[in-house]
């Protein structure tokens, strides 16, 4: 009955609260590195999503190539500035058609020629 006593006193004299708090910071750094090697995972994942696909054929105008025809005119509707404040900020918009007249970005692969390395002759 003698440990009765000691475990009594070190419970009155505010050891278990340190036990117990020592313990809960252990669990919370346990939880945010566990967090923190989840969202890592997630983005590693998405880099490695993102290193596999090809590029997007984009304008400078910021629309596909698919919007642009052979001679390089844009096709996509935009909105247009009408009206501006005092202070020279567009306050009303219209649509209007892309000025864009040049695709400037990477080519497909169906567009690049390259010539034979060897000759077969």
């Amino acid at each position: 009955m003698d440990w009765f006593w000691w475990v009594f006193i070190f419970f009155m004299a505010g050891g278990f609260a340190k036990v117990v708090d020592a313990a809960r910071t252990a669990l919370r750094t346990r939880h945010e590195r566990k967090m923190e090697r989840l969202e890592t995972a997630r983005q590693e994942r998405q880099e490695l999503a993102a290193a596999h696909k090809p590029p997007e054929p984009v304008c400078g105008c910021t629309h596909h190539l698919a919007k642009h025809d052979k001679r390089g005119k844009c096709h996509e509707r935009v909105e247009v500035a009408v009206v501006w404040d005092e202070d020279h900020r567009p306050v009303q918009y219209e649509a209007g058609q892309c000025t864009c007249q040049q695709y400037i970005g990477p080519q497909p692969l169906s567009q690049i020629y390259a010539e034979d390395l060897t000759d077969l002759a």
